[in-house]
């Protein structure tokens, strides 16, 4: 039976376990694939940049690498890093390139909390939490801006500027992209989160196009943190959250904080979004490489196979999304859980449950 829509994957496994867990999102995503009765397929083409391929060619990925990747629906990704190579390289050379050059500005990170997985938030046992960060993914902190200069005069001397980007622009789109999402949410809030008492300029400018935007928005409760407060919040009142937007930076950082706060790094999900559609939008998970236990079966799938959700969801299949997010609670729930949220599992077992799981 021919498939009613194909969808063509850029998969870039990239570094270190990477290559693990985006083997498991494929599996998963083939047997949805294969149990739709024709709905939809994948079509994948596999590309093997990453720190191996700078080792061989001195770069991160094929010099054409954007126009062989923009003809495809998604970019499925993996993790960058390896020791050999540094960090600054690895990441601007790849993941950072794709994402400003495909104008990826939106990055939604939900913060999901697991039956089976205990968190160390105490507040995670009484209390219903889910929320979702929302980070500005194109300019702002990481916007690259800067250099290094006077090292010619002596040991001692050098300076280095690191320069933060905040456009009229580029702050609407990400806060009216949080807002439209809040409205989707059984809690209809938004919590903008800055430094604007420090930093005087671009985020005093992110605080009053916030405040502007809010006024198209009457039905959407509001709310403006400062970074470190927000940071509290996260531990001390997160039944408060449903949707944190916030730069660059902030939302890197605090995101990873609701990830561990649920448990782990290796269930936090992520989609790096191009919502104009102009360019292909990329899902990964929000671990890194993990070059510690890389090989071995111990990475856990879930961030990459929540990813895959996500991925779902941007094709305008909600029904599939949801299936598959039942699945990863369920084999939390059932106890089939990696070393890293406690368990003894390896990466097949969590992911053959989770297809189990689909199955039924």
């Amino acid at each position: 039976m021919s498939s009613t829509r194909t969808f063509r994957i850029a998969a870039i496994p990239a570094d270190g376990v990477g290559t693990e867990v985006v083997a498991a999102g494929r599996t998963v995503l083939d047997a949805m694939a294969q149990d739709s009765g024709g709905a939809f397929a994948f079509d994948w083409t596999e590309f093997d940049w990453g720190c191996e391929y700078y080792t061989r060619t001195g770069r991160m990925m094929a010099e054409d690498g954007l126009e062989q990747l923009a003809g495809f629906d998604a970019i499925y990704f993996g993790a960058v890093g390896w020791p050999s190579v540094p960090d600054h390289t690895s990441l601007w050379g790849l993941r950072l390139n794709i994402c400003q050059n495909f104008d990826q500005w939106a990055n939604i990170r939900p913060v999901r909390f697991h039956r089976g997985i205990t968190s160390p938030l105490r507040k995670a046992d009484e209390s219903e939490l889910d929320w979702v960060v929302v980070r500005e993914n194109s300019e702002g902190e990481y916007a690259g801006l800067g250099g290094r200069n006077l090292s010619g005069r002596g040991a001692g001397n050098e300076v280095a500027l690191q320069t933060a980007l905040f456009t009229e622009r580029g702050c609407e789109r990400i806060i009216r992209f949080a807002f439209d999402l809040a409205r989707t949410r059984t809690r209809k809030k938004v919590s903008s989160v800055t430094k604007s008492n420090a930093q005087q300029y671009g985020m005093v400018l992110w605080d009053e196009i916030f405040e502007r935007v809010a006024g198209d928005y009457p039905d959407v409760e509001t709310e403006s943190v400062l970074v470190d407060a927000m940071a509290a919040k996260f531990v001390l009142n997160p039944e408060e959250l449903s949707v944190v937007v916030a730069s660059n930076l902030n939302a890197d950082i605090l995101s990873d904080l609701g990830s561990a706060l649920a448990g782990s790094l290796g269930l936090a999900a992520s989609a790096n979004l191009n919502p104009d559609r102009r360019f292909p939008s990329m899902f990964e998970p929000v671990h890194g490489s993990a070059p510690d236990i890389a090989g071995q079966g111990l990475a856990n799938p879930a961030g990459a196979i929540g990813s895959a959700a996500l991925m779902l969801e941007h094709f305008g299949l909600p029904a599939e999304a949801a299936r598959l997010n039942a699945a990863i609670e369920a084999t939390a729930a059932a106890g089939v859980r990696t070393p890293d949220v406690g368990g003894t599992a390896k990466t097949g077992d969590v992911t053959g449950a989770i297809l189990e799981h689909l199955r039924r």
